[in-house]
């Protein structure tokens, strides 16, 4: 019934791709797609680390916990913008 995807059906396929997308986008698509990536993939280490750090440690004060942090989100590799500083509310109820 069904048959494997040879070497025809697969070009097919990225004919379709280029020609609904334009030769131009496709560059730009990856690059977003591969910047996406990295940031998701940071920000998961970053939660991780968070949380293991916070389950080691429960013995900080109250007052340490509750002053608002100041973190700097860093940039992608190869984004111009550079990193800015946010200041994150300590209780999700305090904004």
């Amino acid at each position: 019934m069904f048959r494997q995807i040879g070497p025809l059906e697969i070009s097919l396929i990225l004919l379709v791709v280029v020609l609904l997308f334009g030769a131009k986008k496709l560059p730009e698509m990856a690059r977003s797609l591969g910047k996406s990536a990295r940031i998701l993939k940071s920000e998961a280490k970053a939660m991780k680390s968070e949380n293991q750090e916070s389950a080691a440690a429960p013995a900080e004060a109250p007052a340490e916990q509750t002053a608002s942090a100041q973190r700097t989100i860093k940039a992608a590799p190869g984004d111009v913008t550079g990193g800015r500083p946010v200041t994150e509310a300590s209780d999700s109820t305090q904004r």
